[in-house]
């Protein structure tokens, strides 16, 4: 089996626009800016900002996530979306997860912004899951050639 680069692009653009949903207003921001405790001229500041640097940098760590979460789902065999969501899981668990506790317990960091920024990657993760591990190329979807 060899990469699906389609695939990849479409679960990398998912992820990075359910990101920015997420710390919008309509799900988690303003919970997000209670918890990181910014002041009022310090999201002034934020809101007036221009942060495309950031963007790139942001939808490039979302690329290699996703393309490196598809060698995974090749390599656990994912054809169904709950094995692309299983993969995910495991991953994220492993990884995510367990980066991420230390901070919170040796760092000081906030618990509540641990379980919004956790879950994000859990959502994102699992939805480039459902997708690497659904999507069929050309090839697969066509039906074999008939013999003359």
């Amino acid at each position: 089996m060899k990469i699906k680069y389609p695939a990849v692009i479409v679960a990398t653009i998912v992820h990075f626009i359910l990101g920015g949903l997420w710390y919008s207003p309509l799900l988690f921001g303003n919970k997000f800016i209670q918890l990181i405790n910014w002041s009022p001229q310090k999201l002034q500041q934020v809101e007036n900002a221009s942060y495309a640097k950031e963007l790139v940098i942001a939808f490039v760590m979302s690329l290699i996530l996703v393309y490196i979460l598809a060698h995974f789902v090749q390599y656990t065999k994912a054809t169904s979306a709950m094995g692309g969501i299983q993969t995910a899981f495991w991953l994220w668990l492993g990884f995510i997860v367990t980066t991420h506790v230390p901070m919170v317990i040796f760092e000081g960091r906030n618990f509540g912004l641990f379980l919004i920024n956790v879950a994000y990657q859990f959502v994102g993760c699992a939805l480039a899951g459902v997708i690497l591990a659904v999507w069929r190329t050309r090839e697969a979807t066509e039906p074999a050639p008939q013999p003359a």
